[in-house]
């Protein structure tokens, strides 16, 4: 008999070509956006996506706003 054993799978956060481990995996991901934009403040207005499921993570991506000031 075969068995199977279920497993989390860890989330991460790219931004900008730069992978950013979870600093907390009990928060959203809109918590998580809150807590990284001390370090990277242009993620408050970025969009975010996800989760894409790569092996063994559940990855999400910020991605910034682009358009015209004024």
């Amino acid at each position: 008999m075969a068995s199977l054993t279920a497993s989390a799978l860890r989330r991460e956060f790219v931004y900008n070509g730069t992978v950013i481990p979870d600093p907390n995996p009990s928060l959203s991901p809109e918590q998580v956006r809150d807590t990284l934009v001390a370090a990277y403040p242009e993620i408050a207005t970025a969009a975010l996506s996800g989760p894409e499921v790569k092996s063994d993570s559940a990855r999400y991506t910020f991605s910034r706003a682009i358009g015209s000031k004024g």
